[in-house]
């Protein structure tokens, strides 16, 4: 599914009020051409483990290396010298992680990586220190991963999950879409939350569906099963009302059969009651 105008413009709207942690540089980019700049949607693609980055602390890595312990993977692309769409994606991201109990490293990991060649590991570090003291939470350090790379490996792995982009010579920056990709710890693209505003049910339940039972509590993997539906126009997780009701439907249809077998009981109570009294009598 492609992003659509509407989100690319409330995108837009959102990176002209939202600026980096320490910086209030924003800009006006032009609309990208539908052809080459969105997102389109790969649901269940396995991404390229094999392509290599390098990590903020310059290390030589592989994608795959984020995902070996059975974590789902928030995937952003993004690049660290955007004056504003970047900057509001990931300030808006790291509000809604203050915003739920899990932490990044613990019951998921982060992988954000850079489309701009150009940029180096040194500046993926001082990014990654920003976001880290925004978020609050010096234990998520080894869960949040800043990489960049080569063009050949950003290109793959931008068109393995569907990430359309365009580098403009006139202004030197890079017209892009902007969302968050989900993981399963395997590598598959389980769900896209294409907006700046992520509501934490949204994040929460996206995070448990992609990791397929390993984190979430019993009742709201029960709840995203029988519960929840993802509506890719709204955004968000909303409530299954064929499901609820059939859920609904049935729970009657026990309450009711519980409710006469009582009745039954009690009726075959009585019988064994009055047929031992009678027999008394006689």
């Amino acid at each position: 599914m492609r992003m659509g105008w509407h989100a690319w413009f409330s995108a837009a709207a959102a990176a002209a009020v939202l600026s980096s942690p320490g910086s209030g540089q924003t800009t006006d980019l032009d609309p990208p051409d539908a052809d080459e700049v969105g997102i389109v949607e790969r649901l269940n693609q396995q991404v390229p483990l094999d392509v290599r980055f390098t990590a903020e602390n310059g290390a030589s890595v592989t994608l795959g290396e984020y995902f070996n312990n059975d974590r789902p993977v928030v995937l952003t692309l993004v690049y660290y010298n955007c004056p504003s769409l970047c900057n509001a994606l990931l300030n808006s991201f790291t509000g809604t992680l203050k915003e739920i109990d899990w932490t990044a490293g613990e019951e998921f990991e982060i992988v954000t990586v850079s489309i701009d060649p150009s940029e180096t590991a040194q500046l993926a570090a001082g990014k990654k220190r920003e976001y880290l003291q925004e978020y609050g939470r010096p234990e998520a350090a080894g869960g949040w991963h800043f990489l960049v790379g080569r063009q050949p490996e950003i290109q793959r792995l931008a068109e393995a999950v569907g990430f359309g982009y365009r580098y403009e010579e006139g202004t030197g920056l890079y017209t892009h879409a902007a969302g968050l990709m989900i993981l399963t710890p395997d590598g598959r693209l389980s769900r896209y939350l294409t907006d700046l505003i992520f509501e934490p049910q949204t994040l929460r339940l996206a995070l448990v569906e992609a990791a397929e039972g390993t984190i979430g509590t019993p009742v709201q993997r029960l709840l995203l099963r029988f519960c929840y539906t993802y509506d890719p126009s709204a955004g968000k997780y909303v409530v299954a009302a064929r499901k609820v009701m059939a859920i609904g439907g049935g729970l009657t249809v026990l309450v009711v059969l519980f409710g006469l077998g009582l009745l039954w009981r009690r009726e075959l109570k009585t019988r064994r009651s009055k047929t031992t009294m009678a027999g008394v009598g006689s």
